[in-house]
């Protein structure tokens, strides 16, 4: 009696539930970050953040340089590059947002490895519009083509990481079949092939990189 009493109240155990047994198998790494709600919210609010101050990098020409509509022509064909990387980077988070909401409406829960894969990815798409301003200031450029280049692939690697991590952590809804996964690995590889051969046209000219990456 007195080894039983002595075992009961140890002080090296604890008595709570869940203190011993199969539950030391639920760690944090499992419990923490597992709403995917509050993931996709996250992914929305910064979505929404950098689609906005696209356009904000577009200033009005300023009133004190334009006397006559001409002059104020000329000012608004000055903006024409910013406008056109405006709308390039626009479709391009577009592209990648609805790319991280398909993988997000197949999966069944998150866990946080996965959570810090989508804020990596995340805050790839906070830099969209550097890269943009960038490559609308210096057009000519292939540094900044390269740079611009750059932040799509990595974009498109840190989906492709998700998604990959999605599937070897059995996170995936159980009854999705082979063909969705099949084909959301297919378009990451096929989209990232073309903007690669988007970049390289920059041998050529940027222009030729610029139009067909807005192609792509």
């Amino acid at each position: 009696m007195l080894i039983r009493t002595r075992r009961f109240f140890n002080p090296l155990r604890s008595n709570r539930p869940g203190a011993a047994g199969p539950s030391h198998e639920a760690t944090y790494n499992r419990v923490a970050a597992g709403a995917l709600a509050r993931l996709a919210a996250l992914s929305d609010g910064v979505f929404a953040f950098a689609m906005t101050l696209l356009v904000l990098d577009i200033h009005v020409p300023p009133i004190g340089t334009v006397h006559n509509e001409g002059e104020l022509w000329r000012a608004l064909l000055a903006l024409l590059p910013g406008f056109v990387m405006y709308a390039m980077s626009f479709l391009t988070l577009g592209i990648f947002w609805i790319g991280q909401q398909t993988q997000l409406n197949h999966l069944q829960r998150s866990d946080r490895d996965l959570a810090w894969l989508h804020i990596l990815y995340l805050a790839a798409v906070a830099l969209m519009p550097f890269s943009t301003r960038l490559l609308a200031e210096f057009i000519e450029y292939r540094t900044a083509l390269l740079v611009y280049w750059c932040n799509i692939f990595i974009l498109g690697i840190t989906l492709y990481c998700t998604w990959w991590y999605a599937k070897r952590a059995h996170l995936t809804r159980a009854e999705l079949p082979v063909q969705v996964t099949t084909a959301i690995d297919r378009r990451i590889v096929t989209a990232q092939s073309l903007y690669a051969l988007g970049a390289a046209l920059c041998l050529i000219n940027t222009y030729c990189s610029i139009a067909f990456i807005f192609l792509v």
